[in-house]
């Protein structure tokens, strides 16, 4: 934090909070070493590593560009309800902020809307009324399990928008119609999965992974992956995360139509047990993790206004993610014997120290600052002088919108 740092930082801290104790929870539940008992937050778990991190971070970036001061009240609600949480205030504390919070995200896409409508805007704001619908329906009593489309929905159709608004110049008019297509259906399918699960469940997996597949096929991520430096690691870490989506979409359908273990039918699948395992963590560690990685070094920059260098260390935390992921997914797969319980647990303390490697990655990044350019070869300095241009880039993207300062170093890249 220096003078360079803007007070909306802080509003990152309670993002912070919520993401360690979610992992320290998932340790618990796991059967794992943990500092926080799983008895403490265990039914929280999910709420706070999908809304009160995800979620307030997300509704950060689009405060920064709506450029209205009330608009920071949102991921402020979202944050303290994660906080109130882990209180001992009452539950209702924490779930009230929350719909307060998802409220006020809708509301700042209202905004954006306002000020230029998009396709890509209201596909994130699709996923924003799914986060609403999580919250209330939770908030009301709904157990957290039944509420799965709507929290893989928000974390889904939020990405899969900003990818939309970042290609924008890859993509054509047809796709961003196919994808905002897919968000619409999704919507409905969400609902329908509260009174029939097995429909709604197949048509929600069916949208997801028809509409990945579609914008994945112009994503710009297929040709910069073949770069090098930064726009690579985004690249791979965007493919990687697209692959993990269009898995728990198709495993949804595949669940739906009763292909689960034998002797269990999709109301058991889909919710519950080793299979709802997979399809909960394909969805957000393999899919919203991975595009986490691949974009924070672009959008962490203009929220903070400190710059976040690529560094190749950061593939470490990456390649750990997603192989951890593929061990637990497995685990997951084979069923509940020992050796199927102890990939789950391997699996899952990987993604653990993934998580916190690439923290620590970025951090580390963060502190060390930009490179000075080296002195050896005109060529080597002009590359560094762009890199520290694209950087300043980002910080200056208050000034206008988050994501289109974002997008430059993924472009330029290809």
């Amino acid at each position: 934090m220096t003078s360079r740092t803007p007070f909306r930082a802080l509003l990152v801290l309670p993002a912070g909070v919520a993401l360690l104790t979610g992992l320290a929870t998932g340790l618990a539940l796991l059967g794992l070493p943990s500092p926080v008992p799983a008895e403490r937050v265990q039914d929280a778990h999910g709420l706070l590593m999908v809304l009160g991190f995800v979620g307030t971070l997300v509704t950060l970036e689009r405060a920064v560009a709506v450029r209205r001061p009330v608009a920071y009240l949102a991921p402020a609600a979202l944050g303290l309800g994660a906080l109130a949480l882990l209180s001992p205030a009452p539950r209702a504390v924490g779930q009230g902020l929350l719909v307060a919070g998802t409220l006020g995200l809708v509301a700042i896409y209202v905004a954006l809307w306002r000020r230029q409508p998009a396709v890509a805007t209201a596909v994130q704001a699709a996923g924003a009324v799914l986060a609403v619908g999580g919250a209330a329906l939770w908030a009301a009593g709904v157990a957290v399990p039944d509420l799965l489309p709507w929290l893989v929905g928000f974390v889904a159709w939020t990405v899969l928008g900003e990818r939309v608004e970042l290609a924008r110049l890859e993509i054509d008019a047809r796709t961003e119609r196919t994808v905002l297509a897919g968000a619409l259906v999704y919507v409905a399918a969400a609902s329908l999965a509260l009174l029939a699960p097995a429909p709604g469940y197949a048509l929600a997996g069916a949208a997801l992974a028809a509409s990945a597949v579609v914008l994945l096929r112009r994503d710009v991520a297929r040709r910069t992956v073949r770069a090098s430096g930064l726009p690579r690691f985004a690249a791979a870490a965007m493919l990687a995360g697209y692959a993990w989506l269009v898995l728990a979409g198709a495993a949804w359908v595949f669940l739906a139509a009763g292909a689960g273990p034998s002797g269990l039918g999709p109301g058991v699948t889909l919710r519950s047990g080793t299979t709802y395992d997979a399809v909960v963590h394909a969805v957000f560690l393999g899919f919203g993790l991975s595009m986490i990685m691949a974009h924070a070094p672009l959008i962490l920059p203009a929220v903070l206004r400190r710059p976040l260098p690529y560094r190749a260390a950061m593939w470490a935390p990456l390649a750990l993610l997603h192989v951890s992921l593929a061990v637990r997914v497995v685990g997951d797969l084979a069923g509940d014997g020992p050796a199927a319980v102890m990939a789950v647990r391997v699996g899952g303390a990987g993604n653990v120290l993934a998580v916190l490697g690439f923290v620590g990655v970025a951090v580390w990044s963060a502190l060390r600052g930009v490179e000075p350019a080296a002195r050896p070869t005109p060529a080597r300095a002009s590359v560094d002088q762009g890199s520290a241009s694209r950087d300043q880039g980002s910080s200056s993207a208050d000034q206008g919108t988050t994501s289109a300062a974002a997008a430059v170093p993924i472009v330029s890249g290809r």
